[in-house]
């Protein structure tokens, strides 16, 4: 079982011509509600690639939450919801992607006013991905005795305390702090990916493809990699990364291609 803990969000998406710029309005070619966020894209896209996975977050009882949920089990997805009285929305993002290349615009209320602190239970885990949206329970699954992988996507407050408890620490293009773990790699979009290990490291390039969308290709490649680690059953190694990386580049690429949800029924 592979445990992702972090945000779950209900993902306004809308496809339009240009993105706006304030003061303009923009009408938009398509519409799609559904449920987005960096641990449950991950989530989704372990569950569509067959693997076993369990996603502990903060959604509440609102119709919002519902539909978020449903989009999840849809995919075989087991959610484990910590705040289920909640009566509040749950996080909304707003989210325009240009038809043209895919680029994308998002705001986020994200989990800002949301505190989330349980159990979580580690007993059946064999790996860990956290996006440190819920500081109180990444830090509790990090303690797990597993390969815990933490999508570092932008730096937040609970990393200093956080990243001596990960063994792969996944970064994108917009988090360049120094990083003491025992695997790091860094994203930087169409460009090659860098690893390291210790003192080896090393790049794979990302395969060109046309891009139809971009919004959640970092989740969807720190998804795959998850699924990659666990599939190896142990900490990447130096001569584990290259086929681990180019597996991720591989599955992000196939989502880029396609346009809003419908790359989640691709991979299936």
């Amino acid at each position: 079982m592979i445990l992702t803990v972090g945000l779950c969000t209900v993902d306004l998406v809308q496809r339009v011509d240009v993105l706006p710029v304030p003061g303009q309005k923009v009408q938009s070619s398509s519409v799609e509600l559904v449920a987005g966020g960096p641990a449950a894209n991950a989530a989704i896209t372990i569950a569509a690639l067959g693997g076993h996975v369990r996603l502990v977050t903060v959604l509440g009882s609102h119709p919002l939450a519902d539909l978020a949920r449903r989009d999840l089990e849809r995919y075989g997805v087991e959610v484990v919801d910590v705040v289920p009285d909640r009566v509040e929305p749950p996080a909304v993002s707003a989210v325009s992607v240009r038809d043209a290349d895919g680029e994308r615009t998002v705001v986020s209320h994200n989990a800002s006013g949301i505190t989330a602190d349980a159990d979580v239970e580690l007993s059946d885990v064999d790996t860990v991905l956290l996006d440190g949206h819920h500081p109180a329970l990444a830090l509790k699954a990090a303690r797990a005795d597993v390969p815990v992988i933490l999508d570092a996507g932008s730096r937040k407050a609970v990393f200093d305390e956080l990243l001596p408890m990960v063994d792969v620490c996944a970064c994108s293009s917009a988090f360049q702090d120094p990083v003491d773990c025992p695997v790091v790699t860094r994203t930087y979009g169409p460009e090659p990916v860098q690893w390291f290990v210790g003192s080896d490291h090393g790049e794979v390039p990302v395969p060109q493809v046309e891009a139809r969308d971009t919004a959640g290709a970092g989740d969807v490649w720190h998804g795959a990699l998850t699924l990659g680690v666990s599939r190896l059953g142990r900490v990447p190694e130096t001569a584990d990364m290259p086929d681990l990386i180019r597996y991720a580049n591989r599955i992000a690429g196939l989502r880029v291609q396609h346009e809003g949800a419908s790359w989640r029924d691709e991979l299936r």
